[in-house]
């Protein structure tokens, strides 16, 4: 059994099946290690309605773009895996699922060491594609409600019909996921209260057009991390919220409102059957709406200046104000049945045994290059650009680390030829 490779690759979600492709076509040898199977985190950790918030068109995986009838739509979930497997068998990756890495780490001669759960194997360099989002993150007041009440990280979710019947739903956290199943459990019928924080919102169409399609021509997309304004928190800022639900339309939480959907701030403590809410409902809802209004603005002045013909909208006018904001609820009182923690993860990278990472355990690197030759990263949020994540665009970011790793086997090669050389002149 072959033990080593040129290149080892860990992860086979779409940015290491982005990575393999690009290799096989400069004709690498190589290996895909994936702990479980092709597209196993879109197929188990998003519930029944996800769909895609960015248009089908975004979906550039390198050698396979999107190829369905409907580029302006919006992918669910089951056809986002179809799309991933469709992918990986266009070009018959080298790939091993249900592979574990536990270790991945430098000998003294400069060898990568590679721990698996099926045995050991060795590379010349090592491309780490999992993504930065690893460990559910829940916040340590969940432990201070009863047994009684279903605590589900947003992860594990589902769909409301696995949520207790007759009973409200306290969803915490407004980013992308924390709206969507927010809407999902509220089309159903669900009481729902919301914890809102400071996640931005963005419109969905705007001035003719899908805001992605303006961002687009706009050149967004191809904006750097090091072109952003915003440099040092663009990595880990939330995403906007929006959705593709129903080929696509805005989340407006003050619309949601006025159905009947409860609105809170920011969830701060649990004390006494009691939920306390921080005093900022109100600055939460205005914030996400001013990033909103100013992505409109930033579109107004490309159409002006490139003097673009575009049908005008009117402003946007709150239909929802909190009249008086709701410190506390008790949540027996409520009947809240179940919690949704829409909070995010944790990254963690500590099985890998390179000194690359800062004090927070994020690794250093430049477009996915790191200081130690030979070991890169791949597919995390803005590894550099906005797509980096995304299936937009992990394809430049594939593309530009297999040069780069082109490039160091040559430079290698010239320098094993150089002292072989300087050896046959020197004797």
């Amino acid at each position: 059994m072959q033990t080593h490779y040129a290149v080892v690759i860990v992860g086979g979600g779409q940015a290491g099946l982005a990575m393999s492709y690009c290799l096989k076509a400069r004709g690498f040898d190589h290996l895909v290690c994936e702990k479980n199977t092709i597209g196993y985190s879109w197929r188990a950790k998003r519930w029944d309605s996800f769909c895609l918030v960015t248009p089908n068109w975004q979906c550039k995986l390198p050698g396979f773009h999107y190829p369905g009838d409907d580029p302006h739509g919006f992918m669910q979930r089951d056809e986002i895996v179809q799309y991933i497997e469709a992918y990986a068998a266009s070009f018959d990756p080298p790939l091993k699922e249900g592979v574990a890495v536990s270790k991945v780490r430098r000998n003294e001669a400069g060898v990568f060491e590679i721990e698996t759960t099926i045995g050991n194997y060795t590379a010349d360099q090592v491309i780490i594609a999992v993504g930065g989002y690893h460990v559910p993150k829940l916040p340590s007041i969940a432990e201070r409600l009863p047994e009684a009440i279903v605590q589900l990280h947003s992860s594990e979710y589902r769909n409301p019909e696995s949520l207790p019947d007759g009973k409200a739903v306290l969803v915490v956290g407004t980013g992308q996921s924390g709206c969507q199943i927010a809407e999902d459990l509220h089309l159903a019928g669900k009481q729902v209260h919301l914890c809102v924080g400071s996640a931005p919102r963005s419109p969905r169409r705007y001035r003719g057009k899908d805001v992605v399609d303006w961002l687009d021509q706009m050149g967004y997309y191809d904006l750097s991390i090091d072109e952003h304004p915003q440099k040092e928190k663009a990595r880990t800022n939330t995403n906007h919220y929006v959705t593709g639900r129903g080929g696509g339309r805005e989340i407006d939480l003050r619309q949601f409102a006025l159905e009947g959907m409860q609105l809170h701030g920011r969830l701060k403590t649990i004390r006494n059957n009691k939920l306390e809410f921080a005093d900022n409902l109100k600055q939460n809802l205005d914030q996400a709406d001013a990033v909103a209004e100013n992505i409109k603005k930033g579109i107004d002045s490309f159409i002006e200046k490139n003097h673009i013909s575009a049908p005008i909208e009117p402003p946007y006018q709150p239909v929802w104000e909190p009249e008086q904001a709701l410190l506390d609820l008790d949540y027996e009182a409520a009947n809240i049945g179940a919690v949704v923690w829409s909070t995010g993860y944790h990254s963690d990278f500590s099985w890998i045994e390179i000194p690359v990472f800062d004090g927070k355990g994020y690794p250093g690197h430049d477009r996915g290059v790191t200081d130690v030759p030979g070991f890169y990263f791949l597919g995390l949020p803005w590894l550099y650009t906005w797509g980096s994540g995304r299936f937009s665009g992990v394809a430049r970011d594939a593309t530009y680390l297999a040069d780069t790793i082109v490039m160091r086997k040559k430079v290698s090669q010239r320098n094993d030829w150089s002292t072989i050389n300087e050896f046959l002149l020197g004797s």
